[in-house]
């Protein structure tokens, strides 16, 4: 791997980027950061032109665009500085079984295309977005433990997908010297701009979706003991920018709170937000995932000097008033697989 070293930091204003799913929960406030900050911003995504032109600031150019076609690939990463891929598969839990195939193989060849083509179209500064479904089985997460075993197998396809895109990066830049590539594992992410839909929609989103509607009591899959690090998408968005500017190439970063929580103070805590409360009823016969995943964040703070600012509270709280304002928006973001 190659030797941690603080870069020189770059600036993205005045630079013309791509953001591949700009669209998405990370996308949009990365989006407006970048335009905050001075950069000429395009998006790309399979969302509709009436949907991203909702969500993203005025200035900033949208193409809907396939990025499995490499063809696709190749025009809309000509002439960008850097190129930002955010793009991912979301769904239901069952999707890495029913629909296995219609996950992983698009995962493949959007972020293999997108990456070569930003290669051969001189690209100065990439980032790749990995997942912490890339490690194996265990309680906490540190960077170089990814390849002590294989992921999980419920999280296999997703996580071995992750892995062949670090990779990727690191090939180009052994054979060819291109060092553009930064790579960061969040954990998982919610906030504003997020999947709600009931058959889609992520723990938090879910359970915050089911509590507005009514649900009394709410269910919650499991015992409530499972542990889990989650990270605000306007943190996470912070974490990126940091890790285009100073992350060493092909370095892999998390980009998490560091926090355990468990989903029964996750449920107790969406709860608490509603105006009236519901009760919490829980279903030990579902599956809940590994007992504990939680990222170490120690690499992102001597790195990039980051760390995850807004509390489960906050956020929590930050998301639902999003939600309870914007139903209408969230109901016309594009479906994702379910299962």
């Amino acid at each position: 791997m190659p030797r941690l070293q603080i870069m020189s930091v770059p600036s993205p204003a005045g630079r013309n980027i791509l953001v591949a799913g700009g669209t998405g929960t990370i996308g949009i406030p990365v989006v407006r950061a970048l335009v905050e900050r001075g950069a000429t911003v395009t998006v790309v995504s399979l969302d509709s032109s009436h949907y991203a032109r909702e969500v993203l600031p005025e200035d900033v150019e949208f193409i809907r665009a396939d990025l499995t076609d490499p063809n696709e690939c190749l025009r809309v990463t000509a002439g960008r500085e850097w190129v930002l891929n955010l793009v991912g598969i979301k769904g239901s839990t069952g999707i890495g079984t029913s629909k296995a195939a219609s996950y992983f193989v698009p995962m493949l060849r959007f972020q293999m295309n997108l990456m070569d083509a930003a290669f051969r179209s001189g690209v100065a500064r990439y980032l790749f977005v990995s997942s912490i479904c890339a490690y194996p089985q265990a309680n906490f997460h540190e960077e170089d433990s990814v390849w002590n075993g294989l992921p999980k197998q419920n999280d296999r396809y997703a996580g071995i997908a992750k892995r062949v895109g670090e990779i990727q990066a690191e090939t180009y830049l052994q054979e060819y010297g291109w060092d553009a590539v930064r790579i960061v594992r969040p954990s998982n992410v919610y906030g504003p701009f997020d999947d709600f839909e009931p058959a889609t929609a992520q723990v938090i989103p879910a359970l915050i979706r089911r509590a507005i509607d009514g649900d009394d009591p709410l269910h919650v899959w499991g015992d409530g003991s499972a542990v889990r690090d989650f990270i605000f998408s306007q943190d996470l968005a912070a974490g990126l920018l940091l890790a285009l500017e100073k992350a060493p190439p092909c370095v892999p970063i998390n980009l998490g709170s560091g926090v355990g929580v468990t989903i029964k103070q996750l449920a107790e805590t969406i709860a608490a937000s509603m105006s009236r409360p519901p009760r919490i009823a829980w279903d030990p016969s579902k599956p809940t995932g590994d007992p504990v995943r939680i990222l170490s964040t120690a690499r992102a703070e001597k790195l990039l000097g980051f760390r995850a600012a807004t509390s489960l509270n906050e956020g929590v709280k930050l998301t639902t008033e999003w939600y309870l304002a914007n139903r209408s928006l969230a109901s016309r973001k594009r479906s994702t697989l379910r299962a």
